[in-house]
């Protein structure tokens, strides 16, 4: 199979990798760029807990002076990648890969009155504060990252998707779906792309590109294994 794979580097070197090693061609182009946010500002106060939902929060962390005061918290984290990403430091309690099942782990370990601080980029997938408001949880951001869009793609994909190379492509967000819908369109091979396999983690990174009128499947769950059964499903 060919691959298109637009999750942001370094990760995207490292699907690629893994393709051309299971005997399949790829070929890389990031929809979003991840930049540190270097003027954010731990907020004040003692925390009771830390929650890591991405990868990328992890690696920001990791690079923060700040880490050497938080290592101490019980450390939550969003799944196996993320907490493989994490800096050193306690062992992490793991959930099951998506909000849903950190929020549902959050809830049955922390009690009422704790206070979580929750390292983040400017775009959250899952709003730990409102989900846990209820349960008398309070949750301060620590937002370390941003993710910036692709401004196009680029002119490898562009000539790959008119010469009808890629077979399939991998998603990993809905930001990076998204942006790939809209700078196909923008570069005129929207309906290129209309006969490519879109293999996704979840429906939610799947929606812009079933609204895009692209065939969609969705991966058993939310992690790159499940992608690469799709290969050979």
């Amino acid at each position: 199979m060919r691959v298109l794979v637009t999750r942001p580097q370094p990760d995207a070197a490292a699907t690629a990798a893994r393709l051309v090693a299971a005997g399949h061609a790829a070929l890389v182009d990031p929809m979003l760029a991840v930049e540190a946010i270097s003027e954010a500002r731990l907020p004040e106060g003692r925390f009771d807990a830390l929650a890591l939902t991405s990868v990328n929060g992890a690696r920001a962390l990791a690079a923060r002076a700040e880490w050497a005061g938080l290592r101490h918290l019980p450390l939550y984290t969003v799944g196996w990648r993320t907490a493989q990403a994490a800096p050193e430091g306690p062992v992490p309690h793991i959930a099951g890969g998506d909000g849903a099942a950190l929020i549902a782990l959050l809830r049955e370990q922390l009690p009422r009155g704790a206070r979580l601080l929750h390292v983040c980029g400017a775009e959250r997938a899952v709003d730990l504060g409102a989900a846990l408001e209820g349960d008398g949880i309070m949750v301060e951001l620590f937002t370390l990252y941003r993710a910036v869009p692709a401004p196009a793609l680029s002119d490898a994909t562009i000539s790959a998707a008119r010469e009808g190379w890629i077979d399939a492509a991998f998603h990993f967000s809905p930001r990076t779906a998204a942006t790939l819908a809209t700078r196909a369109a923008e570069a005129g091979v929207a309906e290129a792309f209309g006969r490519v396999t879109h293999l996704c983690f979840s429906p939610k990174v799947a929606a812009p590109l079933a609204a895009a009128g692209w065939p969609v499947r969705i991966a058993a769950a939310p992690n790159e294994n499940a992608l690469f059964a799709l290969l050979s499903a």
